[in-house]
This record gives C-alpha cells, sequence and structure tokens, in this order.
C-alpha cells in the first residue's frame, strides 16, 4: 500500500469480499463527506465486480485501486489482470438481467473514462469532477 495525502493505491485479493474494501478505498481518500463520494464508490464497486468477474483476477489473481483526488477532479483506476477481450460499454442487457450494467454506467456519470491494455493487464480508470448546478428560481404568477 502507497499514499500521499490524496493518493491511495491498494492492491487486492481477486474475490468477491474484495469488492466492499475496494469502496473502501475510496472513502479512505475522499471521506463520506464529499461531494462525489457515492458516485465514486458506486463506479468503483462496478469496476472491482468486472475485474474480479471478467479478468484472471477471479481466478486466483489479484486487482489493484488507485484514487487519486485533487481539488478539481477525483481519479479511479482498476487494473487487473487482464482478459481475452476489451472492456465494452456497447452490450444490450434485457430488462430481467442481473449484470451488464457497470461500463454503461461509468459512461452515463462520468466525466470521462477509458482503459489501458498492455503487459497482460487491464487498466479501467474514470474520472469525476464537481458540477455545479444552478439554482432554480420559482417564482407565483
Amino acid at each position: 500500500m502507497s499514499e500521499s495525502r490524496n493518493d491511495l493505491v491498494v492492491r487486492l485479493p481477486g474475490v468477491p469480499a474484495q469488492v466492499s474494501k475496494a469502496r473502501g478505498v475510496v472513502a479512505a481518500v475522499l471521506g463520506r463527506d464529499h461531494p462525489l463520494y457515492d458516485d465514486c464508490v458506486l463506479l468503483t464497486s462496478e469496476l472491482a465486480t468486472n475485474a474480479i468477474l471478467h479478468s484472471q483476477s477471479g481466478d486466483g489473481g489479484s486487482f489493484t485501486v488507485s484514487v487519486h483526488a485533487s481539488g478539481t477532479l477525483v481519479r479511479v483506476c482498476v487494473e487487473d489482470g487482464g482478459s481475452d477481450g476489451p472492456p465494452c460499454a456497447c452490450r444490450t442487457t434485457g430488462l430481467q438481467a442481473t449484470s451488464g450494467r457497470g461500463l454503461p454506467l461509468i459512461e452515463a456519470l462520468s466525466h470521462r473514462w477509458g482503459y489501458t491494455r498492455e503487459n497482460g493487464t487491464t487498466t479501467v480508470w474514470f474520472e469525476l469532477v464537481p458540477v455545479a448546478v444552478p439554482a432554480l428560481v420559482c417564482t407565483t404568477s
């Protein structure tokens, strides 16, 4: 485990029980009161689950979660043990399906996301930025 003030990198065993620990990495960096906390935790959970279910990480391997937070963005990376194909958010998921929504969620909620594949590993990352939403002024006539 290595860390600085706003960075944390943790390697975890590729078993389902470690998804909650991946969420804990986000909590350790951001804190519960951070405005991007909920979205970061959700998306990190999706990436950790994908690493375990769809890569060599879930076959006795491990995966690494990296979180970097600055005043302007949060970037989370999950590096897994590699898989046969690249990550794809393009699958159509039926209404009754119990999986297949992770990358579409990342695409919908993140500012940017992507992946790299090298040396037998895949790293999927996302970035979230705070967005100021103007208050609505309601008037009655």
